[in-house]
């Protein structure tokens, strides 16, 4: 069976970014970095050679990218292996994303749960 690695990232709305960046930044020490306006928080994995993260970012209060979710936030877990996981969903008769995204950044899928969230799957680039 195929399970979750880890929490990838944490995404949300907000109505105001940088405000909202900068009060995590200066109250909660989190490395916000200014090119993007998220952080990313590194840790070490159940590897003790590599070295993971999870990403924490907030998105413009109109985003379209949770969609079809109307939810504020978005869920991002790692997996090993998004086609077997994707598979997986499939065959429990779950509602996937038909859509699959490759890029530098690794591997990117979607699902539905049962109350309407959208979570976000992701397989991270090899080395």
């Amino acid at each position: 069976m195929e399970k979750v690695m880890g929490i990838g990232g944490i995404f949300f709305k907000a109505k105001d970014k940088a405000a909202l960046a900068s009060w995590y930044q200066d109250n909660l020490g989190l490395p916000v970095d200014p090119s993007w306006g998220g952080a990313v928080i590194s840790w070490k994995d159940n590897d003790p050679k590599g070295d993971a993260h999870t990403v924490w970012s907030p998105f413009a209060a109109d985003t379209t990218y949770f969609a079809p979710s109307e939810k504020p936030f978005m869920l991002n877990f790692r997996v090993a292996n998004l086609d077997r996981m994707l598979a997986q969903l499939r065959d429990n008769g779950c509602d996937v994303d038909d859509k699959i995204e490759d890029s530098d950044f690794g591997r990117f899928g979607w699902v539905m749960d049962p109350e309407g969230n959208r979570i976000e799957l992701w397989q991270p680039p090899a080395g």
